[in-house]
């Protein structure tokens, strides 16, 4: 009897675990293909973003545009008073160990470092930069070990516990921190303004690659250019301008021992190391738009034509290996679900260490669960030191430790302060119910879409289609490559027959705010789904960081918006709904309250709270 009820209490407890592991699973899956979607919609409008940026930020042409630009990057930060009643780090060049060591203090105490000495700071490091190569070569002779950091997106108290655990960076302790540095989180200021600070101090012994999110366009969506324009009104237009530039001096790779390879995303059959480090890395910023040049190439007389293929080139090659990931499959094939780079296989890994006599490469750019992940046969490593990246509790990060032999130890940490008082349960349900979340917000923001495809299963117009039909109307509309049939118990409603009633998937959300005029559904569900970029779109008009934007403004801004994406709406029907949110009518919308009005609220979330 005891024996049977052991194996009863364990088999209970090997299915209870395995649930969890499951739920966690597709969880951690949702998010991912989220934000690679997001990822592949932010590279398809990364050439609209650019027009906008010229149009709208540079106002100025020729001569003065130039002068203008040259001003904002080399004025004289130190004509920049700081009040008295500053009590943060007050910086002096060449900075110290001390220096170091009041930043990370004052940005413990959630202190901010005035604009002059950030301004200071970034003007050093651009000179440091440019400098340094664009592969960076180190070797492990004079140091008994390197350590390798893969993304921070912004989470301070990662890098803090990476350097309570490891010491901070000096010249008998290294580091190679391998891009992404910024986005997402709210501290990316703080994380650059320390590295930055290390690297001027121990110029040869802290070492930084560039990653995908060390770009001007990119931040304008992830959360970069909002915290800086929040942190440093009055001189964020400056320090945002100088980033600019500076993210484009970064180090594209590192090579330790002439047998380590450190990039941040990886590599293709076409990746040339001699060519990427030949290139002029500054010239290629912002990662210019491939359909951009190719336009180009239509107006341009014969003499220019190489320059422009080379700057093609370039491009490609850079977009390679800050975006591509690796895969178990051989050959190489565009990275789909990003929307940039490739997929790489071992054959294609094989190739670049024979050609370059490599032994392992380093990338990070990919959220995993335990911090790292080895593959293609142990020569490619996936190092991801960002904890709690989606959700508190969903991963931990980590960081490598190479010694003289180059044998990599990793060391895993979670940066806690709620989930230990969680049991597994409790986490894994907190990790599912953020992860359902966002995929119906998802799910509404492309409600006619998926309409039309269940009503082409639907053929009697019952309403209810088969659990595989539904599965395939939501993969062919949304494309997350996801295990719908077993999301659909989270997602939609099944009647006894076993039949999904399909239109249950929108029963529990709806729009934020009533709409009180009567305008098109497909207007309110647009705004929905291109919220995001609507938020870009108008933080570069947002000249003034005022928060508010005219009529007249938006009008056209939504015009070339929607006449770039091929989006039919009626020029009544926004006018309309703009002149209802104008409530004081000023002539003014605040841009914030707009946005709120057209998120997805949850109402069964709603009635809880």
């Amino acid at each position: 009897t005891v024996i049977r009820a052991a194996i009863l209490i364990q088999n209970w407890y090997r299915f209870t675990m395995a649930r969890l592991e499951m739920k966690r699973r597709y969880s951690l899956s949702i998010f991912q293909s989220i934000e690679y979607a997001d990822e592949q919609d932010q590279l398809q409008l990364s050439n609209f973003f650019t027009f906008m940026l010229d149009h709208y930020t540079h106002p100025d042409s020729g001569k003065d545009k130039n002068q203008s630009n040259m001003e904002i990057l080399f004025g004289k930060p130190d004509k920049i008073h700081v009040p008295d009643s500053y009590y943060g780090p007050r910086l002096s060049f060449p900075l110290t160990v001390e220096d170091a060591n009041a930043l990370l203090h004052a940005f413990k105490n959630e202190q901010q470092l005035h604009a002059r000495y950030v301004l200071q700071l970034l003007c050093e490091t651009r000179r440091v930069l440019k400098e340094m190569p664009n592969i960076t070569h180190l070797s492990t002779s004079y140091s008994k070990e390197i350590t390798v950091c893969g993304d921070l997106h912004g989470n301070l108290d990662d890098l803090l516990l990476i350097f309570y655990k490891n010491g901070l960076p000096s010249e008998q302790n290294r580091y190679v921190f391998n891009g992404d540095f910024v986005d997402r989180g709210k501290n990316s200021m703080e994380i650059l303004i320390i590295l930055f600070a290390f690297l001027l101090i121990y110029p040869n012994d802290l070492h930084l690659n560039r990653g995908n999110h060390e770009d001007y366009i990119i931040n304008l969506r992830y959360g970069f250019t909002k915290e800086v324009s929040k942190k440093y009104k009055d001189h964020g237009k400056q320090i945002l301008c100088l980033l600019r530039d500076v993210f484009s001096w970064l180090p594209l790779a590192t090579i330790i021992d002439s047998k380590v390879l450190i990039l941040h995303g990886g590599i293709s059959d076409t990746t040339d190391l001699d060519f990427l480090n030949a290139l002029e890395r500054n010239k290629v910023r912002d990662h210019i738009h491939v359909g951009v040049i190719l336009f180009s190439l239509k107006n341009l007389a014969v003499e220019m034509l190489r320059s422009i293929l080379t700057c093609l080139i370039c491009y490609l090659q850079i977009l390679d290996i800050l975006w591509s990931d690796p895969r178990t499959q051989n050959g190489c094939t565009p990275n789909k679900r990003r929307g940039g780079g490739c997929y790489f296989g071992p054959d294609v890994t094989a190739k670049l260490f024979e050609r370059y006599n490599l032994k392992m490469l380093i990338r990070s750019h990919e959220f995993k669960p335990e911090g790292y992940e080895i593959s293609h046969d142990g020569k490619v490593i996936t190092i991801f030191s960002a904890s709690n990246y989606y959700e508190e509790g969903s991963n931990r990060g980590a960081y490598i430790k190479l010694n003289p032999e180059l044998v990599p130890r990793f060391v895993q940490y979670r940066v806690s302060k709620h989930t230990r008082r969680q049991n597994l349960r409790q986490r894994v349900g907190t990790i599912e119910s953020s992860a359902l979340k966002s995929l119906r917000e998802k799910i509404y923001a492309h409600r006619s879409e998926l309409t039309s495809a269940f009503a082409q299963y639907d053929l009697n117009g019952t309403g209810r289609i088969s659990v595989n039909d539904w599965a395939a109307a939501m993969e062919s509309v949304l494309q997350l490559e996801l295990p719908w049939r077993m999301l659909r118990s989270q997602l939609a409603q099944m009647n006894p027959d076993g039949e999904v009633d399909f239109m249950s998937c929108f029963y529990d959300l709806k729009i934020g705010q009533p709409i009180k005029e009567q305008v098109q559904p497909a207007l309110v569900e647009t705004l929905c789904r291109y919220r995001k970029d609507l938020e870009i779109i108008f933080n570069i008009i947002d000249k003034d960081h005022s928060g508010l934007i005219s009529l007249e403004e938006f009008g056209q801004t939504w015009k070339l918006f929607t006449s770039h994406l091929g989006i039919d709406v009626y020029d009544e029907s926004l006018d309309k709904l703009v002149l209802s949110i104008d409530h004081n009518k000023d002539g003014h919308i605040d841009f914030n309250e707009f946005l709120e009005a057209f998120h997805v609220v949850h109402r069964l979330e709603k009635k809880a709270n």
